[in-house]
């Protein structure tokens, strides 16, 4: 059984991670933390989850469950690398999903990896990133006659913007045309911005209801449209994916950061 911990129990994707792991026949939830300050500290994290009883209460301490751990897995919106470093110290391994994590924070995950294996991804269904393989050689492909627009759709109660989903597919997109993010990528439009550049991708970001994450992808030119959508229903592709991840760091032997892509087998 691997033994994983969840780090942000009590929230929508939490919950839904807990669940997973509870019917899996190859895991066992090992521990289930929130921060400090969370009402619901001290409550059983099955029950909270809305399933079976599962004996593991909901704490804001870490460090006393990793010697009993394999692995942890992390969504939250804290500072995902103290407690990759913390798990990776223990020799636990590090699943992260986090989307708003900086350049700082990936360079950290990096050099974590030199001594344990993490894997790290701004979304983890599967069908993203498959998506993810699929718009850079579409791009390559289409080549400049065609305009690039993303466009994500995510509940109001998300916090970044755009998602990090979203940012990914633009990378993924630059890395294949010659593009840079940092120079190329339009974040929305407003007053007389003249005619659309060439060497330009649209990034925008709709809020609204309960929507768990829609993500297309746009290549315009004069006479055609093609579109790449991704729709997730459920929070369940994520957890899965998230599972599928501790899977792939319990086989593999070298240690380091290792994406979806890697878990996978799209590379």
């Amino acid at each position: 059984m691997i033994r994983t911990i969840v780090i942000g129990a009590a929230g929508r994707m939490g919950r839904r991670l807990v669940t997973n792991i509870m019917e899996a026949e190859d895991m066992e939830l090992a521990g289930a933390i929130e921060w400090s300050g969370s009402p619901d500290l001290g409550k059983d994290a099955g029950l909270l989850a809305g399933c079976a009883e599962s004996g593991v209460k909901i704490t804001s301490e870490l460090k006393p469950l990793l010697t009993d751990a394999d692995a942890i897995i992390d969504f939250s919106t804290g500072d995902v690398t103290i407690n990759a470093e913390l798990a990776v110290k223990n020799n636990c391994a590090v699943v992260i999903g986090t989307t708003a994590l900086d350049e700082k924070g990936k360079e950290k995950l990096k050099e974590l990896g030199k001594n344990g294996k993490l894997v790290f991804a701004s979304n983890m269904s599967v069908g993203v990133n498959l998506l993810f393989s699929l718009v850079g050689k579409v791009a390559g492909i289409l080549g400049e006659d065609y305009d690039i627009e993303i466009v994500e759709m995510h509940h109001n109660q998300k916090k970044d913007a755009p998602s990090g989903t979203a940012v990914t597919l633009a990378e993924r997109i630059c890395t294949a045309t010659g593009m840079s993010y940092e120079n190329d990528v339009a974040h929305g439009r407003e007053g007389i911005v003249g005619a659309r550049p060439k060497r330009e991708i649209g990034m925008h970001a709709v809020r609204g209801g309960d929507v768990v994450g829609d993500h297309t992808v746009i290549y315009a030119t004069g006479g055609e449209r093609i579109e790449l959508t991704h729709k997730a229903s459920s929070r369940d592709t994520f957890a899965k994916g998230a599972l599928r991840a501790v899977r792939f760091l319990s086989g593999v032997n070298a240690n380091g950061l290792y994406d979806m892509q890697d878990v996978l087998k799209l590379k």
